[in-house]
Order: C-alpha cells, then sequence, then structure tokens
C-alpha cells in the first residue's frame, strides 16, 4: 500500500542495486527508451517495467474516486494485464502471450487491481479470479509476501486486506490452511513498545529481523482497520494519544502503530523524512500520504488534516515529477482529510491526473463543474507503490532468481 507506494519500486530496486530501498516514484522517474511504444491505455511516459499494473490501478482509483469515469482503453489495458491463474505482475509487455512460470505475478500488483477494479463496477469475474490467485497464494501464518513463497510483511499483507474489503470479503473469514487470517498474521509484525514504539516492522534482508517502519506501519495500520486506499475523511475527531500496550490484536497493533506514526510525524513539523539507507535527509512525500489515510482510518482527523495541509503546501514538485501514482497518492490523502483534490493547495490534482493518461469519459463532478471540465479532458501510483512502498520480506532480493520457481503464472 504502494504510490503508499507500490512494492513495485522496490522490486527495481532490489534488482538495479541489490537493496531493498528506493524512492517513491522509482520506477516512474525510468526513461523508457526511445524505441520502446508506450500503450495507449497506459498511465504516464515512463518505463512500466516495475510499476505498470500498481499506477494504473492507483490512477484508476483516484479517478473513481472524484467521480471520474475512465476511459475504456485504460480499464481494458488493466484487465488484459491478469494472467489466467487470476494474478497480476507489474507489467507485461506482451499481454497476449499467456503467462508461464517465469512470469513474476505478485500480491501487491494483484491487490491494486483488485481494488481499482472493484470500485469501477461491471468487472465482477476479473476480480473474483484475482480474489481466489490471493488466496490460493496466502501462507500458513494468514498474511502475504510479496510474491508467492515470501514470508508475510505488513506492506503486502494490508493492501491485500484492502482488496479483499473491496471485494466483499471479510478478511477474517479467508483463513489459510492453518486456519489463519490476515488478522493473525498483521500483529506478528508488528513490534513492542518502549525503544520500536509499537511500529510495524520492516525485515532485514540478511537476519529478518524486524526493523520499525513508517511506510510498513501506514500500510499494516490500514490492513489491521480493515481499510483500503479510499478513506472516508472522520466526522469527528479522536485525537488522543493511544496507549501502546502489547500487540496481541489487530485493532492494538493499530493502536500502537498510530501512536508510533503520531510521535515521528511530530518531530519533522507533521510530515515524515527519508529513511532510507543512504539517501539524504529529504521529506518522505509518499509514505506522509499513507499516513494520512492510517490516521483518518484510525479516527484522527485533526492530525490527519495537519499531514495533508503540509503536502497541500510542499507535493507540488514530488507529483509532477513522479507522475500518475503520486497524484493518485495526494488524491487518496485529500479525500481521507476532507479536503478538496481539485484545489489542494492551489493545485487540481484530478486535472494533473488526467493529463498523465488517455481523456477521461466523463471528468465533471457534478453538472456544476461542466463548464470547466471542457477543459480538463486531457488533464488529471509508488507506491504501493506506487505511491509505491517499501515492502518487508525476508529474501526479497530472490524475486528475480531463485524464487521465481515458486511463482505462479
Amino acid at each position: 500500500m504502494n504510490v503508499r507506494r507500490s512494492a513495485a519500486v522496490l522490486a527495481a530496486a532490489v534488482a538495479v542495486f541489490g537493496s531493498a530501498a528506493a524512492p517513491a516514484a522509482f520506477a516512474d522517474d525510468a526513461k523508457p527508451s526511445p524505441s520502446a511504444a508506450l500503450p495507449s491505455g497506459l498511465y504516464g511516459k515512463t518505463d512500466p517495467k516495475f510499476d505498470g499494473v500498481f499506477r494504473q490501478s492507483y490512477a484508476l482509483l483516484a479517478q473513481d474516486t472524484e467521480g471520474v469515469k475512465p476511459a475504456a482503453k485504460a480499464v481494458d489495458w488493466l484487465t488484459g494485464q491478469q494472467c489466467a491463474s487470476g494474478g497480476f505482475a507489474a507489467y507485461r509487455a506482451d499481454s497476449t502471450e499467456p503467462c508461464n512460470s517465469k512470469t513474476a505475478v505478485d500480491s501487491n500488483s494483484t491487490a491494486a487491481a483488485v481494488q481499482a477494479l472493484a470500485a469501477l463496477g461491471g468487472q465482477d469475474k476479473t476480480v473474483k479470479k484475482s480474489v481466489d490467485w490471493l488466496k490460493s497464494v496466502q501462507n500458513k501464518d494468514g498474511g502475504w509476501g510479496y510474491n508467492p513463497g515470501l514470508p508475510s510483511d505488513a506492506n503486502s499483507t494490508g493492501i491485500v486486506v484492502g482488496a479483499l474489503v473491496a471485494a466483499g470479503r471479510n478478511p477474517a473469514d479467508v483463513k489459510s490452511q492453518d486456519g489463519k487470517s490476515a488478522y493473525d498474521a498483521l500483529p506478528k509484525l508488528a513490534m513492542d513498545c518502549g525503544k520500536d514504539g509499537g511500529a510495524f516492522g520492516l525485515a532485514d534482508m540478511k537476519s529478518g529481523k524486524l526493523a520499525p517502519n513508517a511506510d510498513a506501519t501506514a500500510a499494516g495500520v490500514l490492513g489491521s482497520l480493515g481499510k483500503g486506499l479510499v478513506v472516508t475523511a472522520p466526522k469527528k475527531s479522536d485525537d488522543a494519544a493511544p496507549k501502546c500496550a502489547k500487540p496481541d490484536t489487530a485493532t492494538q497493533a493499530a493502536s500502537n502503530g498510530v501512536g508510533y506514526l503520531l510521535d515521528t510525524l511530530g518531530k519533522s513539523d507533521d510530515h515524515l523524512m527519508s529513511s532510507m539507507p543512504g539517501s539524504t535527509d529529504q521529506p518522505d512525500f509518499g509514505n506522509t500520504a499513507d499516513s494520512v489515510l492510517a490516521l483518518a482510518a484510525a479516527g484522527q482527523k485533526e492530525r490527519a488534516e495537519r499531514s495533508a495541509e503540509w503536502l497541500a503546501k510542499n507535493s507540488a514538485d514530488w507529483a509532477k515529477q513522479s507522475g500518475p501514482a503520486a497524484y493518485s497518492q495526494l488524491i487518496f490523502a485529500a479525500h481521507a482529510a476532507g479536503m478538496d483534490a481539485r484545489d489542494f493547495g492551489g493545485a487540481d490534482l484530478v486535472k494533473q491526473l488526467n493529463a498523465t493518461g488517455p481523456a477521461p469519459e466523463t471528468s465533471a463532478k457534478s453538472a456544476s463543474d461542466a463548464d470547466e471540465k471542457k477543459d480538463d479532458d486531457g488533464g488529471v501510483s509508488v507506491w504501493w507503490i506506487v505511491g509505491v512502498g517499501m515492502v518487508a520480506g525476508i529474501g526479497i532480493g530472490f524475486l528475480y532468481s531463485g524464487n521465481r520457481k515458486k511463482q505462479q503464472p
């Protein structure tokens, strides 16, 4: 919970740099070769190899959230990426070729696609196939890893919970062969109080030891509360700082995670800073947007608004550089905070998002907007991925190597 950035971005970093760290929109910054012809239905102008499905799903879901009906060819492109098994890979250049054992299907791309297609409607068969696939690769502990065969992580499990809810399934009823659900797995991915602050953890690639991580925490909180990427702004605020306690239930793990986010955001003027190894100290826009969703889902209205307002003032350059997934993340954050995505710090996020892909079929939110929207048809990802993000998981460095034999087409 990607764009939250997409885990596809992390996969890109692992493949290229051998490190589980990548900027929020790494994949969207990668320029395609001059000869590469991008599909006309795809959002974004950069190489979709690592985040195509994720950024497309985010874009379609963000448009739907704002009352925009996406172009039919944009929806068709996404559904055409599905493998016969129901799973989605980050991107398939030739969707006419059947998926096989080398097709890197993953839980994050699949879950993002489910959330988008379920919201758009009319895609029941596609959604059901994907949910069935997600169920088939559920780990014994009740959670999900990025790829089939990887240990469960908070990011993957969180976004899959959002997909199950979007598809009308109760995550508590979706159980592994050992009778475990996501609500059993998530508390195991939460850390203790004290020095770890009740955060959800990101696993070290070598030791498997969890370390506190804001992106994993935002995804873990959303998953533990049974929420997806579209969070309704709370009507009343419950801004009391939650008390940290042993995370023996998903509800308590979520409460602890909220406390960690509040404390971390409070140290940096209501936004998060990049915590990636080797990176320069800089604001983390994508994770801040993800945190807004988590805080709003937990009823922290005032704190969610404060972070969203910071984003409204400071995120324009980041979104312009990062593309459709970033615009989508900001739209989700605006929606969760009860702000106007069409006037977000003076920017029309919907128009900017629309401009990154095929003109939508309808773009007016209401009849009163019709005249203005005539100029918006050409105008509007990761984290996620993607919006787009970091994925906890031991052995994720094998995504493109030995672990492929565990992947299912």
